[in-house]
């Protein structure tokens, strides 16, 4: 049998279809017989917590994992003996960049800046400080002063910024630096002993940037919006690595490349002997 193959995919607007494009009929279908194969090993990368995952695993008829990254990076869950156990390896890995400050305190550091409101308290974690951000506001002038006072009060932190389109607002994120979407990926390919040619990531929005660009074999879905693709695409390029960059731009199967389509149709492209496993569900 070949090396298994580490598929990770972000969920809304990438696997989720609750975005404003249409999704191809049977595409769904399509990615659950990749994630059936024996030789794969399926990860959900997401900024929800794990109870919003497994209730997007149920509304949508998913996959079952075998892993999941939460929390946009600051929590990793594998699943074993028919329960979710977290792996608290990955915590001792970022929870030093914090320093001695928890979430209550980094929030309080921004307490004066009016254009940031706090998500609810169900999209908080322990290493998570999440914020609503209206989408007239200048981020090139908010982030430098948000950078400012975590560096001062000794806070290593990333600020992620994506947009969620539907809604109209932009999120900002607030995470340890060492626990990105591609921190926690990585640290699961090494612990799990994956390659970097036998792991693909999917993603559509700005907090999937990291993985996107990092490298590492990534797929940007055809729904994603024109600004993501066009940072992505500056990123990777600056960055030396666009050929790991697949814009999905449909066509695989007569899918639109839209959602799962686009996930399927970059997993082949990466590796073009999972075709068969897509399209028939068998080994040829």
């Amino acid at each position: 049998m070949s090396e298994p193959l580490l598929v990770c995919t972000d969920l809304d607007r990438t696997l989720l279809p609750n975005g404003k494009q249409a999704e191809s009929p049977g595409a769904r279908q399509a990615f659950a017989r990749l994630a059936a194969h024996e030789g794969v090993s399926l990860t959900y990368v997401s900024g929800r917590h794990l109870a919003l995952v497994e209730k997007a695993i149920t509304n949508y008829v998913l996959p079952h994992p075998d892993y999941v990254i939460a929390d946009v990076g600051t929590s990793l869950y594998e699943f074993s003996d028919d329960c979710w156990r977290r792996r608290c390896d990955w915590d001792e890995q970022f929870s030093p960049d914090w320093g001695n400050m928890d979430h209550a305190s980094i929030r309080l550091l921004f307490a004066d800046i009016i254009d940031l409101q706090l998500q609810e308290a169900t999209k908080q974690s322990r290493y998570k400080l999440s914020f609503y951000v209206p989408m007239y506001t200048d981020k090139h002038a908010l982030l430098p002063v948000m950078r400012q006072r975590l560096q001062q009060h000794q806070v290593n932190a990333s600020l992620i910024w994506s947009i969620d389109e539907p809604a109209g607002i932009a999120l900002l994120d607030v995470v340890p630096a060492s626990a990105t979407k591609f921190h926690a990926v990585e640290f699961l390919m090494h612990s799990q002993g994956v390659a970097p040619e036998h792991m693909v990531f999917a993603g559509d929005s700005g907090n999937d940037l990291p993985v996107l660009t990092s490298g590492l074999q990534a797929v940007l879905v055809a729904n994603a919006t024109e600004e993501v693709r066009e940072e992505a695409l500056q990123l990777a390029r600056s960055r030396g690595v666009a050929e790991r960059l697949y814009l999905a731009r449909g066509g695989f199967m007569g899918m639109n490349g839209n959602y799962s389509a686009g996930i399927v149709e970059g997993v082949v492209h990466f590796l073009p002997h999972t075709g068969a496993w897509i399209e028939t569900g068998s080994d040829r």
